[in-house]
């Protein structure tokens, strides 16, 4: 009886171990399961490094196992990255001081290269990206960076893609964002572009001024062929100012009734002759100084009887009369007056 027992016990026993042992074997399958197993997403790849060596086979999306401790899964995204690029300060070639900012969408087409080639294939692209920015502002006018930025788009496109498609990355697009001026340039752009806009308004009056000016010649040209397309112009133009209701009615007097004025002035009886005018009197003429009254005097005696009758008979040298004591008195019978 006690031997029966303890064959049973025994029994008890032995399988209580098995079933520990077996429960001890699945909790480590079950572990190494659980370490070894590795999920792949759809957007990704799975690189595997096997004691530091690449795996040639690159691990589709969907479960995959690995050995725990001796490999190593490295996951790459394979979608389209979309990394801003910072502002980037530099001048211009015309020696303008801009911010450029921009994005920079990219993608890797080789998980191996990207995990091999490069440490961080992210920070070396936004590094990369800045670098070519700030080269691009430098090469560039700033009405390049401001109304041609697909040429600049397509040039740092180019810059990027060159180095990084050896790093297993494709430069999908790049494209500047903002352009960042000064106050100053501000205000200089607006003042020309309002000087501009005013330059293009004056020319376009001064052709509607031409064309009008040549259209009212040609209409002028034809009312004056036909008298009476005159008189219906003058018609529609009262019609359109009373159209207004306005309480003063202007209306506009014909110029050819002027004209018809002035002809029958021009063909009417001439205008009388207007009176000479008065000539300015001459003036007085300057009274002329008598002239100093002197006899010749002759040395030698002039005998009486060679003398006029009217003078005396005796006058001595000195033209002093005898008996008179003076010279002879003008108009008293001597010497005449005036000059002899």
């Amino acid at each position: 009886m006690e031997d029966d027992t303890r064959s049973g016990w025994l029994g008890v026993v032995m399988v209580e171990e098995l079933v520990v042992a077996a429960v001890a074997a699945g909790s480590v399958c079950a572990l190494y399961v659980a370490s070894a197993a590795r999920v792949v997403k759809q957007y990704e790849r799975g690189v595997v490094l096997r004691l530091g060596r690449l795996r040639d086979e690159i691990r589709p999306p969907g479960f995959t196992m690995i050995v725990p401790g001796v490999d190593r899964l490295r996951k790459v995204n394979m979608q389209i990255v979309t990394m801003p690029v910072p502002a980037q300060e530099g001048i211009t070639r015309d020696n303008v001081t801009v911010r450029v900012d921009a994005v920079v969408y990219f993608k890797v087409v080789d998980p191996a290269e990207a995990v091999i080639q490069v440490e961080d294939y992210r920070f070396a692209v936004s590094q990369m990206a800045q670098t070519s920015l700030r080269s691009i502002i430098g090469k560039s006018d700033l009405d390049d960076l401001l109304s041609n930025r697909e040429k600049l788009n397509q040039g740092l496109e180019l810059m990027l893609d060159s180095p990084a498609i050896g790093w297993g990355v494709h430069i999908d697009r790049v494209e500047i964002k903002d352009v960042s001026l000064p106050e100053t340039m501000k205000r200089s752009m607006s003042r020309q572009a309002e000087a501009e806009r005013e330059r293009r308004a004056r020319v376009i009056n001064a052709d509607a001024e031409l064309l009008a000016s040549k259209k009212l010649a040609e209409a002028a040209a034809t009312m004056s062929e036909q008298p009476s397309a005159l008189q219906l112009r003058l018609l529609q133009t009262i019609v359109a100012v009373a159209a207004e209701k306005n309480s003063t009615l202007v209306l506009p007097f014909p110029v050819e009734l002027l004209r018809f004025l002035e002809r029958s002035a021009q063909q009417g009886p001439p205008a009388p002759a207007a009176p000479p005018a008065p000539q300015p009197a001459p003036p007085p003429p300057e009274p002329v100084p008598p002239a100093p009254e002197s006899v010749p005097l002759d040395p030698s005696p002039t005998p009486d009887a060679a003398l006029p009758p009217g003078f005396p008979q005796s006058v001595r040298a000195d033209g002093e009369t005898p008996g008179t004591g003076g010279p002879p008195e003008p108009g008293s019978g001597g010497i005449p007056p005036g000059p002899v």
